[in-house]
């Protein structure tokens, strides 16, 4: 019995569009909700009495809870499906936030950090899995692209909506109630709404030579080999080699994202900024990295995948390793301002690259379990960062730790060109 044809792109892209608010409006209730609560969370630890290194972690355990849930939720969404997994992943947040609002320690309080971080990756792997499998490879790059600005938008309007409801309420638990609101309504959306995982029919899977066939692992054969359902950590095996080399330069990329919102704030500090001027710089580069977050998606799709990964690389990297030269000179300011800059440009034009490439290399009969295990090693680049850039700093110095991390932005760029034409498919 063979399979029905794929339908055209052009009508997958057309029933994308229809249920696009089905598609991106979850997760922009859920980054926005999450982007609300994690600015405010060492405040709300730091009220209970802990000092600022303990407060400090609450946030980074929500990261941890990432990590740990990335693998089973890959299982999970393999398992129950991309609607179930969102609806559980709602179900498990808001039962995370509810602890946050009865947290009366610090403790507690991680605790439910990690909760929210935990279920966060299911809905993180289900979303990416349904794009994998639903979206045509003509315009992938676009439509995971539009996905990173979603989860972009959070990051970039939570803390300002968490501001005003601290303006108007006087309290910092007024964002977990808004974060435990919008857990609900994602929970209503996904569940109650139009489910897109039923009415838009699986893309076909990108063409693989039989070079990489077999460096991954894969038999090669003429014919199409029956769907078996494999399991987290064989799947693991089966993918070993492109997980840790493109899998390793994709973590590098986001080792240099996550050290932007360490760095920057520091270096204004030790050249002796005040708050407010490092806010602006920060926020300015913010903008420009949430306005370009579309342009990476064109970019991959026109002219291939190697075009926004290499060069958001060597900017971020490269402003790194520049902005370490740049400590004790006269123009220490203007150089701070031209490089934040610079790394919010690459910022943006790396959006989606990281789901675009896992997409592209994950296996079409097992995806979501092989997807949680690439968010592993990415999430992974991004939260070892910050202890990396600490101990360096203690160590060494500012501008050592700096340079250091810029110079792994540098080296990923190099495992890109390695390693990006071998596995990902052509455009």
């Amino acid at each position: 019995m063979t399979s029905a044809p794929p339908p055209p792109d052009g009508d997958v892209r057309g029933t994308l569009l229809r249920f696009a608010p089905m598609i991106y409006g979850p997760t922009a209730l859920y980054s926005v909700g999450q982007g609300a609560i994690v600015p405010l969370l060492p405040v709300v630890a730091a009220q209970f009495g802990a000092h600022l290194a303990a407060a400090a972690l609450v946030p980074a355990a929500l990261v941890v809870g990432q990590l740990l849930g990335n693998i089973p939720a890959g299982w999970l969404v393999a398992r129950a499906g991309e609607r179930r997994a969102m609806t559980i992943a709602a179900i498990g947040s808001l039962l995370g936030a509810i602890i946050m609002l009865f947290a009366q320690n610090v403790p507690l309080l991680a605790l439910a950090s990690l909760t929210v971080g935990f279920f966060a990756a299911s809905f993180a792997v289900a979303r990416h899995t349904f794009m994998t499998t639903r979206v045509p490879l003509t315009y992938r790059a676009r439509a995971l692209s539009l996905l990173g600005g979603s989860f972009r938008l959070g990051a970039f309007t939570g803390p300002f909506l968490a501001a005003a409801m601290l303006a108007v309420f006087g309290t910092e638990r007024a964002s977990i109630w808004f974060f435990a609101a919008m857990m609900i309504g994602v929970g209503l959306l996904v569940t109650f709404g139009p489910d897109p995982e039923t009415r838009i029919s699986g893309a076909p899977a990108p063409r693989r030579d039989e070079a990489i066939a077999e460096d991954t692992g894969e038999p090669v054969t003429g014919s199409i080999p029956a769907v078996e359902r494999v399991g987290v950590f064989r799947t693991m095996w089966r993918n070993r080699r492109v997980l840790s080399r493109l899998g390793v330069a994709a973590a590098s990329l986001a080792a240099v994202r996550g050290a932007r919102q360490t760095v920057l704030p520091l270096w204004g500090v030790s050249i002796g900024l005040d708050a407010s001027t490092i806010a602006l710089v920060v926020g300015v580069a913010g903008a420009l990295d949430f306005a370009l977050f579309y342009v990476s998606g064109q970019v991959m799709d026109r002219f291939g995948r190697i075009w926004a990964a290499v060069p958001s690389a060597v900017l971020m990297g490269g402003a790194l390793v520049a902005l370490a030269f740049t400590h004790d000179v006269p123009q220490a300011v203007l150089w701070f301002g031209v490089f934040a800059i610079v790394i919010g440009v690459g910022n943006g034009l790396s959006s989606g690259i990281l789901l675009t490439v896992g997409a592209d290399v994950a296996p079409q009969d097992e995806p979501a379990t092989f997807l949680g295990a690439w968010r592993t090693i990415t999430d992974a680049g991004g939260a070892t960062t910050p202890l990396i850039f600490s101990g360096l700093t203690a160590l060494f110095s500012l501008s050592v730790a700096t340079g250091a991390i810029g110079a792994i932005g540098l080296l990923g760029a190099l495992a890109f060109l390695r390693w990006l034409p071998r596995y990902a498919p052509e455009r």
